[in-house]
Protein backbone atom coordinates (compact mmCIF):
# COMPACT_ATOMS: atom_id res chain seq x y z
CA UNK A 1 0.00 0.00 0.00
CA UNK A 2 2.61 2.34 0.88
CA UNK A 3 4.47 1.88 -2.34
CA UNK A 4 1.00 2.87 -4.28
CA UNK A 5 0.79 5.67 -2.46
CA UNK A 6 4.03 6.90 -3.06
CA UNK A 7 3.94 6.48 -7.03
CA UNK A 8 0.75 8.29 -6.84
CA UNK A 9 2.38 10.96 -4.96
CA UNK A 10 5.27 11.49 -7.39
CA UNK A 11 3.14 10.73 -9.98
CA UNK A 12 0.10 11.65 -9.47
CA UNK A 13 -1.04 14.55 -12.36
CA UNK A 14 0.38 12.47 -14.85
CA UNK A 15 -1.46 9.38 -14.24
CA UNK A 16 -4.33 11.38 -13.36
CA UNK A 17 -4.00 13.32 -16.81
CA UNK A 18 -3.39 10.10 -18.83
CA UNK A 19 -6.32 8.26 -17.24
CA UNK A 20 -8.97 11.04 -17.74
CA UNK A 21 -7.87 11.79 -21.29
CA UNK A 22 -7.92 7.65 -22.12
CA UNK A 23 -11.70 7.39 -20.98
CA UNK A 24 -12.55 10.71 -22.85
CA UNK A 25 -11.27 9.43 -25.74
CA UNK A 26 -13.74 6.36 -25.64
CA UNK A 27 -11.43 4.00 -24.23
CA UNK A 28 -12.22 1.77 -21.06
CA UNK A 29 -10.00 2.78 -18.12
CA UNK A 30 -11.90 4.41 -15.32
CA UNK A 31 -11.03 7.84 -14.46
CA UNK A 32 -13.29 7.91 -11.56
CA UNK A 33 -11.33 6.42 -9.30
CA UNK A 34 -8.17 8.32 -10.01
CA UNK A 35 -10.31 11.58 -9.72
CA UNK A 36 -11.02 10.38 -5.99
CA UNK A 37 -7.62 9.14 -5.46
CA UNK A 38 -6.43 12.97 -6.37
CA UNK A 39 -9.04 14.91 -4.26
CA UNK A 40 -8.03 12.30 -1.25
CA UNK A 41 -4.22 13.08 -2.08
CA UNK A 42 -5.10 16.57 -2.00
CA UNK A 43 -6.95 16.53 1.06
CA UNK A 44 -3.81 14.89 2.71
CA UNK A 45 -1.28 17.59 2.03
CA UNK A 46 0.66 15.58 -0.77
CA UNK A 47 -1.25 17.42 -3.96
CA UNK A 48 -1.98 20.72 -4.67
CA UNK A 49 -5.78 20.64 -5.55
CA UNK A 50 -5.71 23.41 -8.06
CA UNK A 51 -3.20 21.56 -9.87
CA UNK A 52 -5.36 18.46 -9.61
CA UNK A 53 -8.48 20.15 -11.01
CA UNK A 54 -6.58 21.80 -14.04
CA UNK A 55 -4.59 18.92 -15.10
CA UNK A 56 -7.90 17.17 -15.04
CA UNK A 57 -9.88 19.64 -16.80
CA UNK A 58 -7.39 20.35 -19.60
CA UNK A 59 -6.89 16.56 -19.92
CA UNK A 60 -11.00 15.86 -20.04
CA UNK A 61 -10.97 18.89 -22.56
CA UNK A 62 -8.50 17.68 -24.63
CA UNK A 63 -9.75 14.36 -25.22
CA UNK A 64 -13.57 15.53 -25.90
CA UNK A 65 -11.85 17.65 -28.54
CA UNK A 66 -10.57 14.98 -30.59
CA UNK A 67 -13.79 13.51 -30.77
CA UNK A 68 -15.51 16.85 -31.42
CA UNK A 69 -13.04 17.02 -34.59
CA UNK A 70 -13.20 13.75 -35.63
CA UNK A 71 -17.37 14.30 -35.79
CA UNK A 72 -16.73 17.35 -37.33
CA UNK A 73 -14.74 15.67 -39.86
CA UNK A 74 -15.84 12.41 -40.63
CA UNK A 75 -19.45 13.15 -39.53
CA UNK A 76 -21.73 10.60 -38.70
CA UNK A 77 -19.12 7.91 -39.13
CA UNK A 78 -17.46 9.03 -36.33
CA UNK A 79 -20.21 8.12 -34.18
CA UNK A 80 -21.07 4.90 -35.86
CA UNK A 81 -17.20 4.11 -34.85
CA UNK A 82 -18.07 4.87 -30.93
CA UNK A 83 -21.63 3.07 -30.85
CA UNK A 84 -19.58 -0.11 -32.58
CA UNK A 85 -17.35 -0.06 -29.48
CA UNK A 86 -20.76 -0.06 -27.03
CA UNK A 87 -22.41 -3.54 -26.65
CA UNK A 88 -26.02 -1.97 -27.85
CA UNK A 89 -24.69 0.33 -31.06
CA UNK A 90 -28.39 1.17 -31.78
CA UNK A 91 -29.76 1.99 -28.59
CA UNK A 92 -26.00 4.25 -28.13
CA UNK A 93 -26.95 5.94 -31.45
CA UNK A 94 -30.70 6.32 -30.42
CA UNK A 95 -30.00 7.65 -26.36
CA UNK A 96 -27.56 9.99 -27.27
CA UNK A 97 -29.12 11.51 -29.94
CA UNK A 98 -32.28 11.55 -28.22
CA UNK A 99 -30.69 13.64 -25.18
CA UNK A 100 -28.94 15.63 -27.45
CA UNK A 101 -32.26 16.81 -29.12
CA UNK A 102 -34.28 17.23 -26.01
CA UNK A 103 -31.13 19.28 -24.05
CA UNK A 104 -29.18 20.34 -26.92
CA UNK A 105 -25.76 22.32 -26.22
CA UNK A 106 -26.49 22.06 -22.51
CA UNK A 107 -25.98 18.19 -23.11
CA UNK A 108 -22.52 18.22 -22.81
CA UNK A 109 -22.95 20.06 -19.15
CA UNK A 110 -23.86 16.70 -17.99
CA UNK A 111 -23.15 14.31 -20.08
CA UNK A 112 -20.15 13.11 -18.33
CA UNK A 113 -22.23 11.72 -15.90
CA UNK A 114 -24.26 9.39 -17.90
CA UNK A 115 -22.64 6.18 -19.07
CA UNK A 116 -22.82 5.84 -22.55
CA UNK A 117 -22.96 9.73 -23.56
CA UNK A 118 -20.05 11.04 -22.32
CA UNK A 119 -17.98 10.06 -25.21
CA UNK A 120 -20.75 10.23 -27.63
CA UNK A 121 -22.02 13.70 -26.79
CA UNK A 122 -18.68 15.98 -27.84
CA UNK A 123 -18.81 13.63 -31.52
CA UNK A 124 -22.07 14.65 -32.16
CA UNK A 125 -21.61 18.36 -31.45
CA UNK A 126 -19.19 18.07 -34.09
CA UNK A 127 -21.22 16.34 -36.29
CA UNK A 128 -23.76 19.17 -36.04
CA UNK A 129 -21.37 21.80 -36.94
CA UNK A 130 -21.40 23.32 -33.44
CA UNK A 131 -19.43 26.36 -33.28
CA UNK A 132 -16.17 25.48 -31.51
CA UNK A 133 -17.05 28.96 -29.34
CA UNK A 134 -19.87 27.24 -28.17
CA UNK A 135 -18.43 23.85 -28.03
CA UNK A 136 -15.47 25.29 -25.74
CA UNK A 137 -18.22 27.11 -23.23
CA UNK A 138 -20.49 24.19 -22.72
CA UNK A 139 -18.03 21.42 -22.73
CA UNK A 140 -15.43 23.27 -20.97
CA UNK A 141 -17.99 23.83 -17.78
CA UNK A 142 -19.02 20.54 -18.43
CA UNK A 143 -15.63 19.37 -17.32
CA UNK A 144 -15.47 21.44 -14.45
CA UNK A 145 -18.07 20.11 -12.82
CA UNK A 146 -17.63 16.47 -13.74
CA UNK A 147 -13.87 17.20 -12.24
CA UNK A 148 -14.70 19.04 -9.38
CA UNK A 149 -17.46 16.77 -8.05
CA UNK A 150 -15.11 13.90 -8.15
CA UNK A 151 -11.99 15.56 -6.59
CA UNK A 152 -14.21 17.04 -4.25
CA UNK A 153 -15.40 14.07 -2.74
CA UNK A 154 -12.33 13.01 -2.39
CA UNK A 155 -10.30 15.68 -0.87
CA UNK A 156 -13.73 15.36 1.48
CA UNK A 157 -13.42 12.75 2.86
CA UNK A 158 -9.52 12.20 2.60
CA UNK A 159 -9.06 11.43 6.40
CA UNK A 160 -11.51 8.56 6.34
CA UNK A 161 -10.22 6.97 3.46
CA UNK A 162 -6.32 7.37 4.62
CA UNK A 163 -7.56 5.86 8.04
CA UNK A 164 -9.06 2.93 6.47
CA UNK A 165 -6.31 2.57 4.58
CA UNK A 166 -3.90 2.50 7.53
CA UNK A 167 -6.19 -0.48 9.27
CA UNK A 168 -7.59 -2.32 6.85
CA UNK A 169 -5.26 -2.32 3.56
CA UNK A 170 -6.97 -5.54 2.95
CA UNK A 171 -10.34 -4.42 2.18
CA UNK A 172 -8.82 -3.09 -1.07
CA UNK A 173 -8.03 -6.42 -2.02
CA UNK A 174 -11.45 -7.64 -1.00
CA UNK A 175 -13.27 -5.09 -3.19
CA UNK A 176 -11.00 -5.75 -6.38
CA UNK A 177 -12.37 -8.68 -6.10
CA UNK A 178 -15.62 -7.86 -5.64
CA UNK A 179 -15.33 -5.17 -8.52
CA UNK A 180 -13.59 -7.21 -11.01
CA UNK A 181 -16.52 -10.40 -10.71
CA UNK A 182 -19.26 -8.27 -11.13
CA UNK A 183 -17.41 -6.07 -14.19
CA UNK A 184 -17.02 -10.48 -15.69
CA UNK A 185 -20.88 -10.79 -14.70
CA UNK A 186 -21.85 -7.68 -16.66
CA UNK A 187 -20.00 -7.96 -19.50
CA UNK A 188 -20.77 -11.84 -20.30
CA UNK A 189 -24.56 -11.01 -19.70
CA UNK A 190 -24.51 -8.21 -22.02
CA UNK A 191 -23.06 -10.01 -24.72
CA UNK A 192 -25.08 -12.87 -24.06
CA UNK A 193 -27.71 -10.38 -24.67
CA UNK A 194 -26.53 -8.75 -27.73
CA UNK A 195 -26.36 -12.27 -29.38
CA UNK A 196 -29.75 -12.79 -28.70
CA UNK A 197 -30.81 -9.72 -29.75
CA UNK A 198 -29.01 -9.63 -32.98
CA UNK A 199 -30.40 -13.36 -33.83
CA UNK A 200 -33.68 -12.33 -33.35
CA UNK A 201 -32.67 -9.04 -36.23
CA UNK A 202 -31.46 -11.16 -38.67
CA UNK A 203 -33.53 -10.73 -41.40
CA UNK A 204 -33.55 -9.83 -45.32
CA UNK A 205 -32.36 -6.84 -46.03
CA UNK A 206 -33.45 -4.27 -49.31
CA UNK A 207 -30.86 -2.94 -51.34
CA UNK A 208 -31.15 1.33 -52.09
CA UNK A 209 -30.48 0.31 -55.68
CA UNK A 210 -33.68 -2.23 -55.24
CA UNK A 211 -35.79 0.46 -53.61
CA UNK A 212 -35.15 2.68 -56.09
CA UNK A 213 -36.52 0.64 -59.03
CA UNK A 214 -39.35 0.06 -56.85
CA UNK A 215 -39.95 3.44 -56.39
CA UNK A 216 -38.90 4.39 -59.75
CA UNK A 217 -41.94 1.96 -61.32
CA UNK A 218 -44.25 3.53 -58.62
CA UNK A 219 -44.79 0.23 -56.82
CA UNK A 220 -47.04 0.26 -53.61
CA UNK A 221 -44.72 0.66 -50.99
CA UNK A 222 -44.60 2.57 -47.36
CA UNK A 223 -41.07 3.91 -46.96
CA UNK A 224 -40.43 4.43 -42.91
CA UNK A 225 -38.23 6.55 -41.19
CA UNK A 226 -37.41 5.37 -37.65
CA UNK A 227 -34.22 8.29 -36.88
CA UNK A 228 -34.70 10.44 -34.52
CA UNK A 229 -35.67 13.80 -35.23
CA UNK A 230 -31.95 15.16 -34.43
CA UNK A 231 -31.24 13.64 -37.78
CA UNK A 232 -32.76 15.79 -39.80
CA UNK A 233 -30.28 18.19 -39.95
CA UNK A 234 -27.68 15.67 -41.13
CA UNK A 235 -29.32 13.99 -43.39
CA UNK A 236 -32.15 14.23 -46.29
CA UNK A 237 -34.68 11.97 -46.07
CA UNK A 238 -35.74 9.33 -48.52
CA UNK A 239 -38.65 11.66 -50.76
CA UNK A 240 -42.66 10.33 -49.58
CA UNK A 241 -40.65 8.73 -46.00
CA UNK A 242 -43.38 8.54 -43.24
CA UNK A 243 -42.04 9.51 -40.00
CA UNK A 244 -42.36 7.42 -36.76
CA UNK A 245 -39.89 6.07 -34.37
CA UNK A 246 -40.13 3.31 -32.19
CA UNK A 247 -41.61 4.72 -29.25
CA UNK A 248 -44.66 5.69 -31.43
CA UNK A 249 -45.38 2.75 -33.88
CA UNK A 250 -47.96 1.47 -30.88
CA UNK A 251 -50.25 4.56 -31.42
CA UNK A 252 -49.78 5.21 -35.12
CA UNK A 253 -49.22 1.76 -36.57
CA UNK A 254 -52.98 2.24 -38.03
CA UNK A 255 -51.43 4.64 -40.72
CA UNK A 256 -49.36 1.82 -42.01
CA UNK A 257 -51.22 0.03 -44.75
CA UNK A 258 -51.54 -3.94 -44.53
CA UNK A 259 -51.51 -4.81 -48.05
CA UNK A 260 -47.89 -2.55 -48.72
CA UNK A 261 -44.59 -3.63 -49.10
CA UNK A 262 -42.80 -1.42 -45.87
CA UNK A 263 -39.13 -0.45 -46.41
CA UNK A 264 -37.74 1.13 -42.72
CA UNK A 265 -34.86 2.99 -42.66
CA UNK A 266 -32.57 4.12 -40.14
CA UNK A 267 -29.15 6.02 -39.58
CA UNK A 268 -27.42 3.62 -36.94
CA UNK A 269 -24.66 0.70 -37.60
CA UNK A 270 -26.25 -2.41 -39.02
CA UNK A 271 -29.59 -1.30 -39.24
CA UNK A 272 -30.65 -2.46 -36.04
CA UNK A 273 -33.28 0.56 -34.99
CA UNK A 274 -34.94 -0.32 -38.48
CA UNK A 275 -34.69 -4.06 -37.95
CA UNK A 276 -36.51 -3.72 -34.56
CA UNK A 277 -39.10 -1.27 -36.02
CA UNK A 278 -39.76 -4.11 -38.44
CA UNK A 279 -40.27 -7.13 -35.69
CA UNK A 280 -43.02 -4.61 -33.88
CA UNK A 281 -44.39 -4.07 -37.38
CA UNK A 282 -44.65 -7.92 -37.93
CA UNK A 283 -45.75 -8.36 -34.32
CA UNK A 284 -49.01 -5.63 -35.54
CA UNK A 285 -49.84 -8.27 -38.43
CA UNK A 286 -47.72 -6.12 -40.76
CA UNK A 287 -45.66 -8.91 -42.53
CA UNK A 288 -43.81 -7.27 -45.80
CA UNK A 289 -41.43 -5.48 -44.13
CA UNK A 290 -37.85 -5.29 -44.96
CA UNK A 291 -34.98 -2.72 -43.41
CA UNK A 292 -32.70 -0.64 -45.72
CA UNK A 293 -29.20 -1.65 -45.72
CA UNK A 294 -27.19 0.23 -45.05
CA UNK A 295 -29.75 3.31 -43.93
CA UNK A 296 -30.04 6.99 -44.81
CA UNK A 297 -25.85 6.63 -45.85
CA UNK A 298 -26.78 4.35 -48.44
CA UNK A 299 -29.22 6.10 -49.75
CA UNK A 300 -27.16 9.72 -49.67
CA UNK A 301 -24.54 7.30 -51.44
CA UNK A 302 -26.39 6.37 -54.34
CA UNK A 303 -27.84 9.91 -54.83
CA UNK A 304 -24.71 11.36 -55.03
CA UNK A 305 -23.23 8.91 -57.53
CA UNK A 306 -26.74 9.28 -59.57
CA UNK A 307 -25.74 13.05 -59.89
CA UNK A 308 -22.84 12.72 -60.44
CA UNK A 309 -23.42 10.31 -63.72
CA UNK A 310 -26.28 12.75 -64.52
CA UNK A 311 -24.01 15.51 -64.36
CA UNK A 312 -20.82 13.69 -66.29
CA UNK A 313 -23.99 12.44 -69.02
CA UNK A 314 -24.89 15.86 -69.85
CA UNK A 315 -21.32 17.49 -69.67
CA UNK A 316 -20.57 14.93 -72.67
CA UNK A 317 -23.43 16.09 -74.41
CA UNK A 318 -22.94 19.36 -74.49
CA UNK A 319 -19.09 18.87 -75.48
Amino acid sequence: MAEVVEILINYGLVILAFAVFIEQVGLPVPAIPVLLAGGALAGAGKLNVLAVIIVAVVACFAGDAVWYEIGRRRGRQALGLLCRIAFEPDACVRKTESFYAVHGLRSLIVAKFIPGISTLAPALAGLFRVPLRSFALYNGLGAVVWVGSFVGVGYAVSHELEQIATEAAWLGQIMVAILGGGIVVYVAYKFIHRQLVLRELRMARITVDELKQLMDAEAPIVILDVRQAVADDEAPAIPGALRMSLEELDRRHQEIPRDHDVVVYCACPNEASAARMAILLRRHGIKRVRPLLGGIDAWVALRDVRARQASETETRAIA
